[in-house]
């Protein structure tokens, strides 16, 4: 990701913390924040300071890392499991959270606490490397989908800030304006966190690709008329039948394409595929604080402002992901190769491995 010239992942470790950029500032701010001890860097996956399935994943792994410089030796086990509990509880439904804390644990295992010390921050750095390297590749294979001219449909924020680099929905589109190709990205807002009006339009300007912000209910009229030519989303978890979990609002647009034609894509890296999951209503699905479809935010001139929008009597539920069941998807573009949204897809992604 260039910002002002300046080349920056979404989250690295440096100088003993935990940095990534302050997702809660962008569009209209950008800043990196810091953070020293396990718990501030899970606890800012909780508040959304970063967000996004890879980006979530490389926090969690450097989390976990933290954690076991943090364990002394003589209750080296104990720290680290009280360590690992407090971070997989940061958010239920992203994949990577789960995958990454897993992979540094596995690293340590049996090893003596400076070793597994070692061992853990090697592994948190090489769960962020491998992410944005696999994101790199989604983008040259999802390019050969997209022609010239094509108007493209996307929902929340699936690029460069919802991974380490590159991202995984929008990074077909980069690739593809790198090869000389046009395009045009119509930018879902996805409320209430507004992911889609205020990062992905904030990345798309960054690029200089055209686009254009429109209310989640809009998405049909447009696809409807004809003026989508497909969409990608990217996902939080998928499960082993091809069933994806992303933020809410994606499901209503599956549907709609599939009614209409328009070929509906999910871009990932094989580490959001969980193969213990059998389908997506088997995964948890987080509520959020009902305050946020409650109000609104947004940049006063000086600083972010929240207003009430609702009655004050009115209560609210928020889910924050949907279920696509495998039937609406089109394909999966992961780092391997484009596959088939099944049970035979996975498996047979599974055995390239």
């Amino acid at each position: 990701m260039i910002v002002n010239g300046k080349h920056y992942r979404t989250v690295w470790f440096e100088d003993g913390m935990v940095k990534m950029i302050n997702q809660h500032l962008i569009p209209h701010r950008f800043d990196v924040a810091g953070f020293r001890t396990y718990r501030e860097t899970a606890d800012a996956i909780t508040d959304m300071v970063v967000r996004g399935a890879g980006a979530i994943g490389a926090a969690a792994g450097y989390a976990m890392a933290q954690g076991m410089l943090e364990a002394p030796d003589d209750m080296f086990k104990e720290g680290i499991r009280e360590a690992a509990e407090y971070i997989r509880k940061a958010r239920p439904t992203a994949q990577d959270l789960f995958y990454a804390v897993e992979l540094v644990l596995d690293a340590a295992r049996e090893k003596n606490p400076p070793e597994a010390r070692a061992a853990a921050a090697r592994t948190a750095e090489t769960i962020a490397n491998d992410n944005a390297e696999a994101c790199k590749s989604i983008g040259v294979l999802g390019a050969d989908l997209i022609k010239s001219g094509y108007r493209i449909g996307t929902h929340c924020n699936a690029g460069w800030l919802a991974f380490v680099d590159w991202g995984s929905a929008l990074s077909p589109i980069y690739a593809a304006k790198r090869q000389g190709k046009e395009v045009f990205v119509w930018v879902d807002e996805t409320r209430p966190r507004c992911q889609g009006a205020r990062l992905t339009a904030w990345e798309l300007g960054q690029e200089g690709i055209p686009h254009a912000i429109i209310a989640d209910n809009a998405a049909g009229h447009y696809i409807r008329r004809g003026e989508m030519d497909m969409f990608i989303v990217g996902a939080d978890r998928i499960a082993a039948n091809g069933d994806v979990v992303n933020k809410i609002g994606t499901y209503e647009k599956a549907v709609l394409c599939k009614e209409n034609g328009v070929p509906f894509y999910v871009a990932a890296p094989t580490s959001t595929i969980d193969r213990k999951c059998p389908d997506g209503d088997s995964v948890p699905i987080e509520e959020r604080d009902c305050d946020e479809v409650l109000s609104m935010f947004g940049w006063d001139g000086h600083r972010m402002e929240t207003v009430r929008i609702a009655p004050q009597e009115s209560q609210a539920r928020n889910p924050g992901f949907d279920v696509t069941p495998a039937r609406y998807v089109k394909g999966i573009i992961t780092e391997r190769g484009i596959i088939e949204a099944s049970e035979k897809g996975i498996a047979g992604l599974q055995e390239k491995t």
